[in-house]
């Protein structure tokens, strides 16, 4: 988004000639993008690390880590980004500025000093708790581990173990992130595109809001949808939940199986279903106000190609027995469509798969979609590499021979300059103790607590290594391209095939290189906005320290707290009606460690299993960029061929589950109608308004959310008990089977 208003911050003088031009070009930045949205002014004088800077950073980086945890357990997830809290921190903080008293506080014995109010409300102070709020708001990858051993596995876990495998696997990162920011961050060849729109947002935040006429500031928008989203979301959070999936098909066609199949918005495809609730269209897919118009449509391409072509035919062809199990689920089966009884294959005193007992008892089956969705995931991955290499390959070679080149002379753009310049480097060494120190901590946590995590030293080590490997050339394309392709995969398919039959050993593997280098990157990303920014590089380095301790304690309390006080959470068939606390989220994990840990790849896609087939979406990712690149080159004046993205449409389903149809269908909806129409026909006011309406819906979502809990459903209040209060939408027959001969309780009978 580009700011809007006001006198621009720099100018370029004109150029005398072409090599005049070249050579402030380099000195500003080689890169245009940058050039026209970063400015290269600096005051160094500004404080940045203020009270208000902790205060507010604190405080939004544990409410955030509070909210997206809390709302992560639930039915209908809510992901509240940073962004709301960007948006929210500005007026507070400019009102701290004009309260708090500006006399500096002494601290005795200490000999130190500091003001709750060193002047006005900055940038720098900004970006700072925006950081802190960034921290709250990715979540910890490894509680799913603590859910899935305490609710789904009914097995013991020492709170300690948990902790410091939360912290941990956010923190390892920061040692691949000390190793490569030479090469990812000083370098200005290596721009992380991502951060544009955060600059430009700041820029617009800090221009002089002036309320047009008949219209309204931005903080007096922001508060009415505000309190008109925490007013609405009593209906589906309390008053009338089944408003989350509204599938009329199935009330029309009450017995029909078939109907419901097609219909249900939640285990169905989900034709004519929509869903009125701002946590059913973003909770899952993030919200379709801050994704591009262009990434939306591939979206919808991608569904359109996958649910309702590819399954409809796969499923009522029988494709891999696919009648034998529901439409949509992500349950696993035995080969007579009961749920899998992982009990009778696991040894309950080693944690571990008994072959035996698997061979005298039942291969594992996937619902059809569920197993082309593992094979999409292959094929997503390849298609990234492909689609970058096609669409990138020379420019990313091109500015990496730069860097490399740079590296070695030193030199910068007029940004790192200046940071040079006017503030203290970030010592090596302070990364390389923290690497050290949780390579240290994460063996001792693996190896500790009578080993209830399975994963040994050198499970840790090879993590750390593929993390290692990774860091810098999947760095390169995020900071180039800004996509970013996922190691899941690898990393269960690498310790599946090493080390199977162990599924607490498998998710930690896979937390530990996949997240460490998904962190690693997101703290290279943060530094380059800080250059961009012009933070002081050490203020950026505890910011982001401190933030991410944080956010993994409150994190894990939070999940340990539930996990602990709530009854039945994780399991909605135990749960009473209209409870929200189904995981679904935790349910997939689960799954996937049983898949990949338990039962392992080898007998799932490989020689031994039901799903090898799947191993050709390997080679259907790495070739499917490819038409699209030779039609760009044949056609080089049609310009939209170039946003056909292969790697997004074949992931385009790749959320789901736990996101259903409903979900899918209610953010194309909001995002075709805000993205495109609104952006086309309305620029000025999407440019305006689009970001804040996103961060209002998020915030009285929650604060509502988190209202109705602790004062109704803490005390098993969940509403009224009317046709509405279910947390479905009352298409019963849609899990069924269609199979002759497979009985499911509440479904007909098929001969």
């Amino acid at each position: 988004m580009a700011a809007s208003g006001g006198k621009p911050e720099f100018e370029l003088s004109e150029p005398a000639d072409d090599h005049k031009k070249e050579d402030e070009e380099y000195e500003n930045s080689p890169i245009e993008e940058v050039r026209l949205t970063v400015p290269v002014t600096d005051d160094p004088s500004l404080p940045a690390l203020t009270f208000r800077t902790w205060f507010l950073g604190l405080t939004s980086c544990i409410a955030l880590s509070f909210i997206n945890r809390f709302f992560g357990y639930r039915n209908n997830g809510l992901g509240v980004s940073s962004v709301s809290v960007q948006i929210v921190v500005l007026p507070i903080g400019k009102l701290m500025a004009a309260t708090l008293p500006t006399k500096p506080i002494r601290i005795p014995v200490l000999g130190w000093s500091f003001s709750l109010n060193p002047g006005p409300f900055n940038m720098k102070e900004h970006v700072l708790i925006t950081i802190f709020a960034n921290c709250g708001s990715g979540g910890v990858y490894a509680v799913h581990i603590v859910t899935i051993v305490k609710t789904f596995y009914r097995r013991n876990l020492h709170p300690m173990a948990g902790f410091f495998l939360a912290q941990t696997t956010q923190m390892l990162g920061y040692g691949w992130a000390g190793i490569f920011r030479k090469y990812l961050v000083d370098s200005p060849y290596m721009w992380w595109p991502s951060n544009l729109v955060q600059v430009s947002l700041f820029r617009a935040l800090h221009e002089a809001d002036i309320r047009p006429k008949g219209g309204l500031t931005r903080l007096q928008f922001f508060l009415i949808v505000l309190a008109s989203s925490f007013a609405y979301y009593i209906v589906p959070n309390y008053l009338f939940p089944s408003i989350t999936a509204l599938s009329f098909i199935c009330w029309i066609w009450k017995k029909s199986v078939t109907a419901q199949q097609i219909g249900s918005g939640y285990s169905g495809l989900g034709i004519g279903s929509i869903g009125l609730d701002w946590s059913a269209i973003s909770g899952f897919t993030g919200s379709p106000l801050a994704t591009p118009a262009f990434a939306i449509f591939n979206l919808m391409a991608g569904f359109v190609l996958i649910f309702y072509i590819l399954l409809p035919i796969t499923y009522w062809s029988n494709a891999y027995n696919a009648q034998k199990f529901p439409l949509f689920t992500s349950d696993v089966f035995d080969a007579d469509g009961n749920p899998y009884n992982t009990t009778r294959v696991i040894d309950s005193s080693t944690f571990s798969l008994d072959l035996d007992a698997y061979n005298n008892y039942s291969k594992i089956y996937l619902s059809v979609f569920f197993a082309f969705a593992y094979g999409l995931s292959f094929a997503t991955l390849t298609a990234t590499l492909s689609h970058v290499a096609l669409f990138h390959g020379k420019s990313i070679l091109e500015l990496w021979s730069r860097t490399t080149a740079m590296a070695k002379d030193q030199f910068g753009d007029v940004h790192t300059k200046m940071m040079k310049k006017n503030y203290k480097a970030v010592p090596q060494w302070w990364f390389q103790v923290i690497l050290v120190l949780m390579v240290a901590l994460a063996i001792w946590t693996c190896e500790g607590f009578g080993k209830q995590l399975q994963l040994p030293y050198w499970g840790i080590l090879l993590a750390c290594a593929v993390a290692f490997f990774f860091t810098l050339p999947i760095g390169v394309i995020s900071a180039t391209t800004n996509q970013q392709p996922g190691l899941n995969v690898i990393t269960e398919l690498i310790i599946g095939y090493m080390y199977p039959g162990k599924p607490l050993a498998n998710v930690a593997f896979k937390t530990y290189g996949y997240i460490s280098m998904s962190q690693a990157l997101w703290f290279l990303q943060d530094f380059k906005l800080g250059i961009y920014m012009k933070i002081p590089p050490r203020s950026m380095f505890w910011v982001q320290l401190v933030g991410t301790f944080v956010s993994s304690a409150v994190t894990f309390g939070t999940a340990w707290w539930l996990l602990e006080s709530l009854d039945h959470i994780c399991e909605p068939k135990l749960l009473p009606e209209g409870s929200p606390w189904t995981c679904p989220g935790d349910h997939v994990f689960y799954n996937a460690s049983i898949i990949w840990g338990l039962i392992g790849p080898l007998r799932m896609f490989g020689r031994l299993g039901v799903y090898p087939e799947m191993n050709y979406f390997f080679l259907i990712g790495l070739l499917a960029p490819v038409p699209v690149w030779v039609l760009s080159r044949v056609f080089p004046e049609k310009k939209w061929i170039k946003l056909i993205n292969m790697p997004i449409i074949l992931g385009a389903t790749s959320g789901m589950p736990p996101a259903r149809a409903v979900h899918m269908m209610s953010y194309f909806v909001v995002g075709v109608y805000f993205q495109y129409y609104v952006y086309k026909r309305y620029k000025a006011w999407w440019a305006r308004h689009a970001y804040i309406l996103s961060a209002a819906l998020d915030a009285g979502t929650a604060f509502m959310g988190l209202l109705t809990y602790y004062s109704l459903q803490t005390y098993d209040i969940n509403g009224v008990n009317w046709w509405g209060l279910a947390a479905d939408d009352h298409c019963p027959l849609a899990s069924c089977p269609t199979a002759p001969g497979v009985v499911a309780e509440g479904c007909p009978a098929y001969t």
